[in-house]
């Protein structure tokens, strides 16, 4: 595909274009823009300058165009809108006032093509371009039909694609028919048809047209080369029969960006925008940064310091760790440009999660028959082995290196390998999960069936049944109406945030004050299942859940609950009745098992005695654990009971409990009553920010500390 395109848009703009039809609210004109701003906007928002614009007015008040001297009256109400050339936001607002409904109905269409055929051949001369008219009338203006044949030869001899879509135009494919069409309308479909037919171009209604809006275009691409040298196995420089492939490398799949936004602000001079259109309405933002340190002599604890003074600190933990720019030279790696395989391994070995990024595609050296004659030696010996290679990648000097995995791929007319990267050792992580299949005892023994959990029998099929009952493989209607196409084909799926974007900014460019349009079904389409194959699995879906004894788990309690209004349990059995048995309840908290108890004796508490009790225990608990500590070695404890006793008088709604424990707390570290300097423990409950700190206002509304006196409160 030619990578320069010329478009030359005809638009009619005879006063019959002001009219409304087939029961539309808006004219035929606007209707028609609908079409022509989406295909234009797309262009804006390639910013390709080799994407190339123009656009031609039929039907005007005026005339302005090359052939109308030369050739009179056959070229009048003709108007060259814009010339041929890049197009840019501002262009499309200068076309938007042009673009309206003429007072008159003279002017010939195929004379417009006329005209567009010669800016193209002017513009493009013989240069390779995807040269392409595309004309939108509503068919009611006269119309010669002389040199037809001429015309249409031109036209296909230059290369240029010429579509024609009419308002209303009849179109059987499309399944739409025009009734109590003029005989005009009717006479001038045909002609405009026979043209296209004979320069073998597109003909439709615009409908048709405006109906595909919503589905999401594919962004072509240049194949983009990213690497090129020799694949090696072995060193060449050190054994001559080691095995060099001059080869080329290009990407297979790469990432679509969603488009970046910039930051504006509403223009109160003439200041140009970096990067950015200048437009009358905005102006760039312009940041400045300063940078304070700590230090107790400047005005406000803190001094200024210039950007060249500060270095660079890495994040290691909670502690920033400074590396110099001559240590950081040392521990940069430093490569040289290479692809060399490192070793080989089995298909049937390789786990499809290692895959960790975009794939590559590696190919022959063009017009290099004996690297063709290798590399497919090559591949053909990893098929019929089954096996894959693993290269070392540096696509150039300098660069960080990368494994990737190297697999055949053999077509009659094409051999590649194809390429994906792997995971280092840091990429990895190990999760252990118990076998669903089996239940390992403590013994070592191992239950493969009649456990509780093991699924049984009858339960297992009833998955099987509910899961082939959402199978969605064959579930899409083909053209007669059979379920015969896969619902969800990778071809369909397209990613939502990115075409979402693309459409909003395509529409708001051009209709800045209208609302944003909602969003095409095609992009919500595979956002939830079929609601027809969900109503077909309702029943096995009822089936599973009774055989699983799928039970509704009571949502959590908020806040503090009144004595007798607690959720009833799943098993149906009064915990309370239990708990409140004289060998079961606990009135007091035992430092071994404080944090069950506590929450045991806060569950039971319906008076607020009882809640200052429990909340007593846990201070007095919490205090014996750091004066008890030897060093350190119950500070992890002591922090997950401040953890918990701050919770639960949230739930309670007490904070005023926990800001009166934690204020006398520090004061005791400050004092060292908790025999020696505990200060270690107090900067560990500082390092866990708020959810350690005073409970304030805005995180319980009875508390009486407000925000700025817990920040105070932390920073001493």
């Amino acid at each position: 595909m030619a990578d320069k395109e010329a478009t030359v848009y005809i638009l009619d703009l005879g006063s019959s274009m002001a009219d409304c039809h087939s029961g539309r609210v808006e004219s035929d004109l606007d209707w028609s823009m609908r079409y022509v701003w989406d295909k234009i906007t797309t262009t804006v928002g390639a910013s390709r300058k080799t994407w190339t614009v123009g656009v031609v007015g039929v039907r005007t008040d005026g005339t302005d165009n090359p052939l109308q001297e030369e050739h009179g009256e056959s070229y009048e109400n003709i108007s060259v809108l814009r010339e041929l050339g890049p197009m840019s936001l501002g262009d499309v607002r200068d076309l938007q006032g042009l673009v309206k409904p003429s007072n008159t109905e003279a002017g010939d269409c195929i004379s417009a093509i006329v005209v567009a055929v010669e800016m193209i051949e002017k513009f493009t001369k013989k240069l390779k371009y995807k040269r392409k008219i595309i004309l939108v009338t509503d068919g009611e203006g006269c119309i010669d039909p002389d040199d037809i044949d001429d015309i249409s030869a031109k036209i296909d001899g230059s290369g240029i694609e010429l579509i024609v879509l009419g308002v209303d135009f009849d179109d059987a494919e499309f399944g739409f028919k025009e009734e109590d069409k003029s005989s005009q309308k009717k006479t001038n479909e045909g002609i405009l048809k026979e043209l296209v037919e004979k320069s073998n171009g597109l003909y439709g209604t615009i409908a048709e047209a405006i109906a595909e809006l919503d589905i999401p275009r594919l962004k072509p691409v240049r194949p983009y080369k990213s690497y090129d040298g020799e694949l090696t196995l072995g060193n060449p420089d050190e054994h001559p029969d080691a095995l060099s492939i001059s080869v080329q490398r290009y990407f297979k799949t790469h990432k679509a960006t969603i488009p970046p936004a910039s930051r504006v602000v509403l223009q109160t001079e003439n200041d140009e925008m970096e990067d950015i259109e200048p437009t009358a309405a905005f102006a760039s933002v312009k940041n400045a940064r300063t940078y304070k340190v700590n230090d107790p002599e400047a005005p406000g604890g803190k001094r200024d310091v210039e950007f060249e003074s500060l270095a660079k600190g890495y994040e290691y933990g909670r502690t920033a760790v400074h590396i110099s720019e001559s240590e950081h030279n040392i521990t940069k790696l430093e490569t040289t440009k290479c692809f060399t395989i490192l070793g080989f391994i089995q298909q049937e070995k390789y786990e499809p999660f290692f895959n960790m990024g975009e794939t590559g595609v590696t190919v022959a050296q063009q017009l290099n028959d004996a690297a063709s004659l290798k590399l497919s030696s090559l591949i053909h010996s990893l098929q019929e082995l089954e096996s894959y290679a693993v290269a070392r990648l540096v696509t150039k000097d300098g660069k960080d290196p990368a494994l990737v995995l190297l697999a055949p791929h053999i077509e009659p007319e094409f051999e590649c390998l194809y390429d994906i990267p792997l995971p280092f050792a840091e990429d990895v992580r190990n999760y252990q999960f118990p076998p669903l299949d089996k239940v390992v005892t403590v013994t070592g023994n191992k239950i493969y069936e009649d456990h509780r959990l093991l699924p049984s029998k009858d339960l297992s099929e009833a998955m099987d049944d509910y899961v082939d009952a959402m199978d969605i493989s064959h579930w899409e209607k083909d053209d007669e109406g059979n379920r015969t196409m896969e619902y969800a084909a990778v071809e369909d799926v397209y990613c939502p945030p990115l075409h979402r974007i693309n459409q909003v900014v395509r529409h708001r460019a051009v209709y800045p004050d209208q609302p944003i349009p909602p969003i095409p079904k095609i992009l919500l389409k595979y956002a939830n299942p079929p609601e027809d194959l969900m109503s077909k699995a309702k029943s096995k879906l009822e089936e599973l859940i009774s055989e699983a004894s799928v039970k509704k788990v009571p949502p959590k309690a908020q806040g503090r609950r009144e004595k007798g209004n607690k959720p009833e349990p799943i098993s149906g059995l009064d915990i309370d009745a239990l708990l409140n048995q004289p060998h079961n309840r606990r009135n007091k908290i035992t430092i071994e098992n404080s944090i069950p108890e506590f929450w045991q004796m806060m569950d039971r508490a319906s008076e607020d005695f009882e809640i200052e009790d429990a909340a007593k225990q846990m201070g007095d608990i919490i205090r014996s654990l750091v004066k008890n500590s030897l060093g350190i070695s119950n500070y992890d404890r002591a922090i997950e009971n401040i953890s918990v006793f701050r919770k639960a008088m949230m739930k309670w709604e007490r904070p005023d409990l926990f800001n009166s424990f934690l204020k006398d707390f520090k004061e005791r570290l400050d004092t060292s009553e908790f025999n020696g300097n505990r200060r270690e423990l107090w900067r560990q409950i500082k390092g866990q920010g708020n959810r350690l700190g005073l409970i304030d206002q805005d995180t319980s509304e009875p508390s009486n500390v407000t925000r700025t006196q817990a920040a105070e409160f932390f920073a001493q």
